[in-house]
């Protein structure tokens, strides 16, 4: 497995799933239901295309339930990174993919609008590697039917992530990329 693979797979064990931000990715994890492709674009427009294919992969693979696009070496400024969301999100109501998938977003500088970079509250979507997570919509719907307030989930990890604190997740990250667990 790919290191960058290697990294995003210990993040989203130790994060996502062992503080529970997505209460539905440990089936995902335990089962081995997450694609993980990593993407060595730095322009826009290949990496659209590289998204594209990846959406097609996931409609011939239905074993697999979501794809993560680790973007190892591009994609690094945050603001670049989210140029590239935004042509996604518009190339998927374009290619026909809109109500099949939807996006979700992960960046090691992610900053909710509005918020302060160094709120702790951004780390719920902090990640090693900028990441595209291509995310089945019905999946989606049919979990969110049987987990009550699911409003709440984002709210709640916001909550758990302030408690915890920048500094938790800062030393969680940079031992993920030491290779230390």
């Amino acid at each position: 497995m790919h290191p960058a693979s290697l990294k995003t797979r210990q993040w989203l064990e130790q994060v996502i799933v062992g503080l529970n931000f997505c209460p539905f990715a440990k089936k995902e994890v335990v089962n081995n239901t997450i694609h993980y492709h990593v993407s060595g674009q730095k322009q826009v427009q290949m990496a659209l295309e590289e998204l594209i294919e990846q959406c097609q992969y996931l409609q011939q693979h239905q074993e697999l339930e979501t794809s993560l696009i680790i973007y190892d070496s591009g994609f690094e400024q945050f603001d670049g990174y989210l140029d590239l969301l935004e042509y996604a999100n518009e190339l998927l109501i374009e290619s026909g993919y809109e109500g099949i998938f939807q996006l979700a977003s992960f960046h090691p500088d992610y900053c909710f609008e509005g918020e302060a970079p160094e709120d702790a509250a951004n780390f719920t979507n902090r990640s090693p590697y900028p990441t595209i997570h291509i995310i089945r919509e019905d999946s989606l719907e049919r979990v969110l039917k049987s987990y009550r307030e699911p409003e709440e989930i984002p709210v709640n990890n916001m909550k758990l992530a302030r408690a915890k604190g920048s500094r938790y997740f800062v030393d969680l990250l940079n031992r993920i990329h030491q290779g230390k667990s």
